[in-house]
């Protein structure tokens, strides 16, 4: 399994968190709240949490290109969301240990 996160500073970051999910739900299983969500997208689920100071997003995906399908699901849709503060796309790590 491949694990990838990012975290994107704002105040907004419950906003957002609850846009996402909102919007993934038309098409996938949602679970969420104003703090913290959980999309089961096709490549694997994509975990959000929100504090007064920034989103974190987990993805989890079995291959790379999973991965990549994940994560430019959460930024193309936040480049709508958070268009107001330019944001322009999010710095993902891959987290260590994880393998294809």
């Amino acid at each position: 399994m491949l694990v990838s996160t990012a975290r994107y500073p704002t105040p907004h970051a419950s906003k957002y968190l609850q846009q996402l999910c909102k919007h993934f739900a038309h098409k996938v299983a949602v679970d969420f709240d104003d703090r913290q969500g959980t999309a089961a997208l096709l490549s694997g689920p994509a975990d959000l949490a929100a504090d007064n100071e920034a989103l974190t997003v987990r993805v989890t995906a079995d291959d790379m290109k999973g991965l990549i399908q994940a994560r430019f699901a959460i930024d193309v849709h936040l480049v709508t969301f958070a268009h107001r503060e330019g944001f322009s796309g999010l710095n993902w790590q891959l987290e260590r240990g994880t393998t294809d």
